[in-house]
């Protein structure tokens, strides 16, 4: 029997991909379609997902003679550089954005994710797009919008369109796609992990991409300072609420420390504790602001407590970026985790 090619597996993978209604993903494919020169943008600090969406979706537009740029506020992290296989990521530092007759921002709905970045993207001239799997913004900003909070990835619903448009994924689409599921899963651990998720995954491993490499690319790159600095982030921890909440707080590097902790490690580590619910981590940026990353286990919603702090996300992953010191930020988090913890703990 003939083996199938990467580029002929990676189609069916598109194609094996449940589609949402026509009607749902209609306007979008039609403003793919319709646009020569494409800008694609997500949030600050890009993770796998908002980075595998967009290069995902910036082979697919290629392949139909689309001019497309990626610009997003923040570089990609080290370890992620591998998806700039078939595109670049640019990073906006000023200036005047890119000539594009379509925006499309991924993987976040609301432009004030987008940092400094989100000011320029809303007065562009251009058609206005987003492709989501969030919470979307109250106030819709955008012209057309496609938008699926039970999808577990942007990367997967960008495969999702990929069909729409009758596009093969290339091998490096396929790889950007299964880095989309993988790092919003937690490599299928979370509850987001549905049948869908498998399938494409599956589609994808035969269409070529090899989940061992993909692991080792993404999980297995840290730097030698790695261990020492998730131990110091760990020993700064604290329990409270009878250890239903665990808060550990990351003070600002000095000047010519390693670079700044990956706190992955640290919330899986805090979020294995039994009676953990909640876990909050703070890092002092050194610039007036701390960066919040927040995780639940099974039903404190995160997503909340983060928008109430000018940040989003999903019910079980969220973040924020909030103005104050540490000991200011700490404080205010505190109290309305605690609130938040008694509000929606189960009877």
């Amino acid at each position: 029997m003939n083996q199938p090619t990467p580029e002929t597996s990676a189609q069916g993978a598109a194609a094996a991909t449940p589609a949402v209604t026509a009607s749902d993903m209609a306007p979008m494919l039609a403003a793919l379609e319709a646009a020569e020169s494409i800008l694609l943008s997500g949030h600050e600090r890009p993770d796998g997902d908002c980075l595998g969406a967009q290069a995902a979706l910036s082979a697919v537009l290629g392949a139909l003679g689309k001019r497309v740029t990626i610009l997003n506020p923040d570089p990609p992290a080290p370890e992620l550089s591998f998806l700039s296989e078939g595109c670049t990521f640019g990073h906006w530092q000023g200036g005047d954005l890119p000539p594009h007759d379509l925006l499309v921002v991924l993987d976040v709905g609301e432009l004030k994710r987008c940092g400094e970045l989100g000011a320029a993207l809303a007065a562009a001239p251009s058609k206005k797009a987003v492709i989501d799997h969030h919470v979307p913004a109250p106030e819709p900003w955008w012209d057309v919008a496609y938008l699926d909070r039970s999808a577990s990835a942007t990367g997967l619903m960008v495969a999702r369109l990929a069909q729409g448009l009758d596009v093969s994924l290339s091998p490096a689409a396929a790889r950007a796609v299964f880095t989309s599921l993988v790092t919003d899963t937690g490599w299928f651990r979370y509850g987001n992990t549905d049948s869908e998720t498998l399938d494409l995954a599956a589609r994808l491993v035969s269409a070529g991409v090899e989940p061992d490499v993909m692991f080792s690319l993404i999980y297995q790159r840290k730097p030698l300072e790695h261990p020492q600095a998730v131990g110091t982030a760990l020993s700064a921890t604290s329990f409270h609420s009878e250890a239903r909440l665990a808060l550990c707080q990351v003070p600002s590097p000095a000047a010519g420390q390693a670079p700044r902790l990956d706190g992955d490690d640290v919330l899986d580590l805090l979020r294995s504790v039994e009676s953990v619910e909640l876990v909050l981590l703070l890092r002092d940026q050194g610039n007036g602001s701390c960066r919040l990353s927040a995780r639940s286990k099974s039903w404190f919603d995160v997503n909340r407590l983060t928008n109430a702090v000018g940040g989003g996300g999903h019910a079980r992953a969220a973040g924020a970026t909030v103005t104050g010191s540490l000991e200011e930020v700490r404080e205010q988090l505190m109290e309305l985790a605690l609130e938040q913890l008694e509000q929606e703990a189960p009877s």
